[in-house]
Order: C-alpha cells, then structure tokens, then sequence
C-alpha cells in the first residue's frame, strides 16, 4: 500500500505503507505527526546528483503517529547491524531497544548477530534478545554489540527467517549497500504480501547516502580526524622540510577529508576524490609541494583513501564482498613519489605519517552524535509501529523525514567542488595552486 502523495518535483518522496493503521497509540500526552503533514525542503545538486538546480520536494516528516498499523503487544522488533564500523552504532541500537520496549511495550527486541548473516540460519549465529538490561551502558562503547558481516544474502531466505520467527519489525543498520540490501529485502516482503515493516538507518562514515545530509558519526569522525591532522602538522613543523601525510575514511567521497581540514586550518593540500590532480608539471602536486616547502620549510597533506586513484599502478581491480573495489594504498604511494622528487631536487626532507581510519571507526560517538543517533532510534520505531516500510529515517535540514529507499540508494553522495565547503579549502590551503585534471 502507498500513500497518496507524491513529492513535487523530480522526486518521488512516496512513503510505502503495510496498511491502514487503526491501533491507538498507547504514548500518552505526545504530540502525534499528522501523516498528511510535510516538510517542503529545497534540494540542490550537492544534496542529489537528480537534480541540474534547486527544487522543492515535499517530504514525510518523522514522529509518532495517533494510530499504529502494529498492535505493540503483538509484535517482535529485530535490529541488524551491517558494514563497517561506525561510531554510534550501539547508541542507535539502544534507542531502539529502550523506544521499542519501555515506550510501546512490544513483545520483545531481537538482535541479529554479525549482519545479515544472522538472518540466514545456515551461518550458525543464532539471534539474542535484547533487553533495557542487556542493551545498558552500551552507547558508551564503540563498535557493535551485535557484530557485523559484509557481502549479500538472499532475500527470500532472509525474509523465510523473519517469518519463521514471527518478526513483525526490522531495523537494519548500515551503509549504501546495507540499505540496498534493505530495499531488496522490502521487495521480497511486498512480494509475498507479508506484514513485516522494513526500516533503514543510514549509517556511513564517509557521509556518502544520498540526501542525508549528515550521517551518524561523521561528526565525531572529523572529530577525531582533525586531532589526526594536528599532530602530524606539529610533528612536520619540528623538523626542516618536515611533511605530514594524514590519509583518511572517503572511498568515493571527500566530506571526512574536507571538513576536518577546515576544523584546524593546518592541512596545505586536501586531496579527495572528486578533485583529481596530476603528479608532475604544472599545477602538478609535487612541484607545487616542492615549492610550498621552499617558502614555509614545512608541509600537511590531507588525503582520502580514495583520492589518485587513477595514479596508481595496480593489477586488475578486485572487490571485496560488498562488491566494493579495494583501493590502493594512495598514502603509502604519494610518500613513495614525494620522496624521489624531492631527492631529484636535492631538497633533505622528513615524512610523519599517520593513518587514523581504523581509530576513528572503532572510537564511541561523541556527544553531537550521541544526540543523534538517539532521535534515529526512536524515529525509526515511531515509523515501524505506524507501519511504514521500505524507507529510511534521516535528518535534512534540521527535519527529521522519511525517505524511501529508492530515492537514498541512487547513487553515492559526493562533494560537490562549487560548494562553500570546497571553495573555502581553496582559499585556505595551497590547494588552488593544484591544476584541475579531468577524468
């Protein structure tokens, strides 16, 4: 079943629903959200790679609803955690958990152990129930309580396991290809006309989805990535020639590498993926070092790991078992082509490098996203319990909305280069000096 409005525009903000809901809410003295009611939000290109300028869309806003599709004392929650890791993870599972149970009362919360392995019982990881007792201090840890797992996974198998298990509610957790996962999953249940709502929350590091604007953890990412790029500057700046290289999370998008850039205003080049730039000559990276060096005597760059790509020598192209392409390491790489230049150039020199990611991914949310991922737990049981599906609970804007899958799993969200972001990076840094290199 749909609802009866669609966004305006080249949009489709569409919110699929399992039915007509008639149960009254049992959350006494809130304020219920109409579901007729919008937020009318002017997208532009850095929001949506579907729109050429700035258009209004109307979107579903989040929050509870005077009448739920589920009867809470009927129905069993499961929440799954996919990808990689993320600060906030165990903060958006304990909000769903505590929402679920001490506000709605449902039957009970599962957990679904190491991603959507769990859901496919021939893996062996059976799922735990999760209770405000076994979910307490969670959100003070880093990673997952509920492990996680890449790769795909049938859908009918996965929805057999959650009908088999009487599971009225999932909550799946994860990137790009975990909420692509997701929407097949919601396919599957619309297929067999099962009642099983299937809610996203968009989790990544690297804020790449697709109108989510800010994605959990990426605050406390740039966070701890601009400590990064602070102490290297310090280590570069106590030796002549001294070079720091912070290479970090972006495998397609620059957001982590900008932003933290722009925290500390230490970084001299910010190389990301969608800028790409050329080694040698002109406006080449390493002449222009050479040069910025020769003037200040000390130097930081800032590097996504997706950034150079294209420079880099390397066999046939694999990916891993999310269908990503493993990436070259472009850190251990620019150090290796910087060196030979400047030994060329006779200019004595010394390398601090400092690779974060896997400190950064493991470390619990700050307090910014702590906050955040709190109201994304309970908005996505708010959702669930009115019996929406096939969507994802996001912030745009400063408004909790719903948006389908469909529309989130588009294409990755990118930096776009005319942004006040970047062009403030150009006239900060030395970055300007760099020659824009077509793909």
């Amino acid at each position: 079943m749909m609802s009866d409005h669609r966004g305006e525009g080249v949009l489709d903000t569409t919110i699929e629903t399992l039915g007509t809901p008639t149960v009254a809410s049992p959350l006494a003295g809130r304020r219920f959200i109409p579901d007729d009611h919008f937020a009318n939000i002017c997208l532009s290109p850095e929001d949506i790679d579907d729109v050429a300028e700035e258009t209004e869309a109307d979107f579903e806003i989040a929050g509870p609803r005077e009448r739920l599709y589920f009867d809470p004392a009927g129905v069993k929650a499961a929440v799954v955690t996919c990808g990689g890791l993320c600060p906030g993870l165990n903060d958006v599972i304990h909000a769903i958990v505590l929402e679920a149970l001490n506000a709605y009362r449902v039957s009970g919360v599962v957990g679904i152990r190491f991603g959507l392995q769990g859901l496919i019982p021939r893996y062996g990881h059976p799922p735990v129930e999760l209770t405000p007792q076994a979910v307490a201090g969670i959100h003070q840890q880093g990673g997952t309580i509920l492990g996680t797992s890449r790769g795909r996974q049938p859908a009918g198998e996965m929805v057999d396991f959650l009908e088999s298990r009487g599971i009225g509610q999932l909550f799946v957790i994860g990137g790009d290809g975990t909420m692509k996962a997701a929407m097949r999953l919601s396919e599957e249940v619309r297929r067999r006309g099962a009642a099983i709502a299937v809610i996203g929350v968009p989790k990544t590091i690297d804020n790449d989805i697709s109108l989510v604007t800010s994605s959990f953890g990426f605050d406390t990412a740039v966070e701890r990535a601009a400590e990064a790029i602070r102490c290297v500057h310090t280590e570069a700046v106590s030796v002549p020639n001294g070079i720091g290289v912070v290479k970090l999370m972006g495998r397609e998008s620059g957001f982590i590498a900008a932003q933290a850039a722009l925290v500390v205003k230490d970084a001299d080049f910010v190389l990301v993926p969608e800028a790409p730039f050329s080694l040698r000559g002109e406006g080449g990276l390493l002449p222009s070092l050479a040069e910025h060096l020769r003037r200040r005597g000390n130097a930081v760059i800032v590097v996504a790991e997706g950034a150079g790509q294209d420079l880099i020598a390397a066999a046939a192209p694999q990916a891993d078992a999310s269908d990503n392409l493993r990436l070259g390491d472009i850190g251990g790489f620019l150090i290796r082509e910087i060196d030979a230049y400047l030994k060329e150039q006779g200019m004595l020199h010394s390398f601090k490098y400092i690779d974060p990611s896997y400190l950064i991914r493991s470390v619990p949310a700050n307090a910014n996203d702590r906050i955040y991922c709190g109201f994304l737990g309970q908005y996505a049981v708010h959702a669930a319990m009115a019996g929406k599906t096939g969507m994802v609970v996001s912030k745009l804007y400063g408004r909790y909305v719903h948006l389908p899958l469909a529309l989130v799993t588009r294409r990755r969200r990118r930096l776009n280069l005319t942004s006040s972001c970047w062009q403030s990076i150009l006239e900060t840094t030395e970055q300007h000096r760099l020659a824009a290199v077509a793909r």
